[in-house]
């Protein structure tokens, strides 16, 4: 079977579809690109199906290089018949591929194999025969010089059978489908370790169906067990499978059949479970894996794609107490301007000359908006700016201010600010994300970003795939003013990378802002096909062409201009004229290459040219509480959601420790996603359910509220 058929089957798109995605990989074309710019070709499949065609398609690679290594390993070894050839050759299910190569792989040294040098293979078969006779008879013919006595040589035998067993296709079969059906995790404390490990006391006797068990309680219990404080082992009932693989290989009631029964308990308790086991176990965790970095990389784009400010003055604030807090001025570009330092709250309580201080800042600067890390001292400094009467109109912002520290002593930040301190780079970092949290987020390992659960325990190849590529599409989905962003930035865009991302940036510092599109073929190794892919992504304002501040790409430019003609206007007028626009017939522009979609896509951008998708940024006001002793259950606050798991969403309410609203407090309907319900950053209203004051844990909820 042809991978792309694979392919279609394991993904339900279509083959015609999966056909075009493959080829315009194998081009170079990336994946916001095929989504956005060829959906005639792919039939608008959108970037989670392409994916999944690009991820089938790599296992699909993957398999066949592994198969191309079973057959030589084989061949070398002088067994590859024909009919096992065939077998490898249309063998598509890496499982079975392992388990058909399984008795031909390279072991080390088992049982079973020192039974076959002391010359016992022959007694191993004649017993697997289970022909009727007396086994002490036949054994006793196999004692040498190497088998002292006719237990010896019986054990032996019976370690060969148990071999055969453990690498039968259909036993590995049943036991899997065993596995599948019944597998249950049970977890126990470790000898000794009640007290160390108390925060894993849930799970100190533990037992749940594995196919039922969710993520986060699955990755709980790893780290448990990693830890040496849990003792688990997944497994179904061993009495059913032993059962069936019973019914499988006993064929007879005799001596024989007795001995091959011994062997294929040995079997299964000491190879087939343990193998089957391990498989399931990273199974499970592969899936507990890529749920947890699901949730990961969808908070991440919530993130990514919170409302902006927008180019605006902007006077930032990190805030402290005994160090003061850290004050920075940026221009509308995000550039710093001035900083400085107040000392409002404790032991200084410079309050009324904080005060001065930061009125006379939005004065000379013209400051439009304030942005307050949420950190230490953050709620007592945005009340200190909220009680500040301003000489013009001022708004105040708490800003999220997570990893804002990893970037101050990054090599990024370095390299932006050499000549600034840490706490310096944390004041601009938090001033720059109230105005465009995604230019200043993708400077920051989105592990920092304080989102997501277990990042540390999952796999971190497939944590950093997903979160990169997570970042490329709030990227591509946005649109980047290619005047402004940063190189760090424009790595993201589809096509560029870190060196044409360097490029273009040191090309506009020699010569000035880019006027068109078109002048990106002038940056040094930026050629035909990056200009293809990242051309329509990139957006000039007040540029020389109207389109280059769309997202329409340079290579329909034609078409919006044939529009224009065939209305007798320009392609300014066309643009600001939505009564025009209403007159065109779009299948009077349908060709081979351009067909509705695209033209669909052309006629909403131009009812909305450089308008930002991610909305505008609003303050937001917590309640009268400051400290976790102020909650009473009860209470209705104001809160902004911080952090979304499968079990629950964690709400700030404005007194250091969020709290946490499990999955069945979300709505008064059954939630099966605490996404389908809120966002990151949303603000909801919450009422008190229960306050631990000795752990510090906060129970909330959303119903009825």
């Amino acid at each position: 079977m042809h991978c792309e058929s694979i392919i279609a089957r394991r993904t339900g798109i279509a083959p015609h579809q999966v056909a075009a995605v493959v080829r315009l990989l194998a081009d170079g074309a990336t994946i916001p690109f095929i989504a956005r710019y060829r959906k005639e070709a792919t039939g608008s499949l959108d970037e989670v199906q392409i994916y999944e065609v690009q991820k089938a398609l790599k296992q699909c690679e993957e398999l066949d290089k592994r198969r191309a290594t079973i057959l030589k390993t084989i061949e070398e070894q002088g067994k590859l018949t024909d009919e096992l050839r065939r077998r490898i050759v249309h063998c598509w299910d890496a499982t079975e591929l392992e388990d058909i190569y399984l008795p031909y792989k390279p072991k080390r040294r088992t049982r079973a194999t020192v039974a076959k040098e002391k010359g016992l293979e022959p007694l191993a078969q004649m017993l697997f025969a289970q022909g009727e006779g007396q086994v002490v008879v036949w054994a006793a013919r196999f004692v040498s010089e190497q088998v002292t006595d006719v237990d010896e040589a019986l054990c032996g035998a019976r370690d060969i059978i148990a071999e055969w067993i453990s690498e039968d296709e259909g036993a590995r079969k049943l036991v899997r489908a065993v596995f599948q059906d019944g597998a249950v995790v049970h977890a126990k404390v470790a000898k000794g370790k009640e007290a160390a490990g108390a925060k894993y006391k849930d799970y100190f006797a533990f037992e749940e169906p594995l196919a039922r068990i969710p993520s986060h309680r699955l990755l709980a219990i790893r780290r448990g067990e990693e830890e040496g404080f849990l003792r688990v082992k997944i497994a179904p009932d061993e009495v059913r499978v032993i059962e069936r693989l019973e019914r499988r290989f006993l064929r007879k009631r005799n001596e024989a059949a007795e001995q091959v029964r011994l062997a294929l308990h040995d079997s299964y308790k000491r190879l087939l479970q343990p193998s089957i086991e391990t498989e399931f176990r990273k199974l499970a965790k592969e899936r507990a894996d890529r749920e947890a970095i699901e949730v990961f990389a969808s908070n991440l784009r919530q993130l990514l794609l919170a409302p902006p400010l927008g180019p605006k003055t902007v006077l930032a604030i990190d805030p402290g107490y005994r160090t003061g807090c850290k004050v920075v001025c940026l221009n509308a570009s995000g550039d710093l301007m001035h900083h400085t330092a107040i000392f409002p709250h404790p032991p200084q309580q410079e309050v009324n000359e904080a005060k001065e201080v930061l009125r006379a800042l939005v004065q000379r600067f013209a400051i439009e908006a304030i942005a307050v890390g949420n950190g230490t001292a953050g709620r007592e400094t945005l009340a200190l700016c909220r009680s500040i009467s301003f000489d013009r109109p001022v708004e105040v912002f708490m800003v999220n201010e997570a990893g804002a520290s990893v970037y101050s002593a990054s090599e990024v930040a370095r390299e932006e600010f050499p000549d600034q301190d840490v706490t310096v780079r944390g004041a601009i970092s938090i001033g720059r994300r109230l105005m465009d949290p995604l230019a200043e987020l993708v400077k920051i390992d989105p592990k920092s970003i304080g989102v997501g659960q277990y990042q540390h325990d999952v796999n971190q190849v497939w944590l950093h795939e997903a979160l990169e590529r997570e970042i490329e599409s709030c990227v591509n989905a946005v649109g980047i003013n290619l005047n402004t962003a940063s190189k760090h930035l424009l790595t993201y865009v589809s096509g560029l990378g870190p060196v044409l991302a360097q490029n273009i940036v040191a090309y506009r510092k020699e010569h000035g802002p880019f006027r068109s599109r078109q002048q990106l073929k002038k940056v040094p190794r930026l050629g035909e096909k990056a200009f293809e892919q990242a051309a329509g992504f990139l957006r000039i304002r007040d540029g020389e062409h109207p389109l280059d501040n769309t997202a329409v790409h340079p290579e329909r430019y034609s078409v919006v201009e044939r529009m224009a003609t065939q209305l007798g206007v320009t392609i300014e007028v066309l643009i600001a004229d939505a009564s025009l626009r209403k007159k065109i017939h779009l299948e009077d522009f349908v060709t081979e290459e351009v067909g509705l979609p695209t033209l669909r896509d052309i006629m909403r951008e131009l009812a909305k040219p450089g308008l930002d998708p991610r909305g505008k940024a609003k303050p937001f006001n917590f309640g009268d509480v400051h400290a976790i002793e102020d909650l009473q259950p009860g209470m209705v606050l104001p809160g902004i959601v911080t952090n979304i798991t499968n079990f629950g969403v964690f709400v700030d309410v404005g007194v250091k420790q969020d709290g946490l609203v499990h999955i069945s407090q979300l709505a008064n309907h059954f939630v099966r996603n605490p996404a389908e319900v809120v966002q990151l950053q949303q603000q909801v209203k919450v009422r008190v359910i229960e306050v631990d004051l000795a752990r510090k844990r906060i129970q909330l909820s959303m119903k009825d509220v």
